[in-house]
């Protein structure tokens, strides 16, 4: 695969789409330059763990926890 981008004036380049899902580079993904002979060689150090499917549990509340028998359907019904 070969593939090329522009790099900007920062120093900056985007990680072609192909090359990071190859590699399995997302947010927060590690990796190192490394110089060898004329050319750089980009490595994967680590990934962050996978991305949760599901966000139950993400949201943290002040509220405290409704008692475990609540019902809502009652509450429904009185008002």
């Amino acid at each position: 695969m070969q593939t090329s981008t522009t790099v900007t004036s920062k120093g900056q380049v985007t990680i072609p789409k192909a090359v990071r899902q190859q590699l399995g580079i997302c947010q927060g993904s590690q990796v190192e330059f490394v110089m060898i002979d004329n050319h750089v060689e980009l490595r994967v150090i680590n990934n962050p763990s996978a991305m949760v499917e599901s966000g139950f549990g993400l949201l943290k509340s002040h509220k405290a926890p409704a008692p475990t028998d609540f019902d809502t359907a009652i509450v429904a019904q009185k008002s």
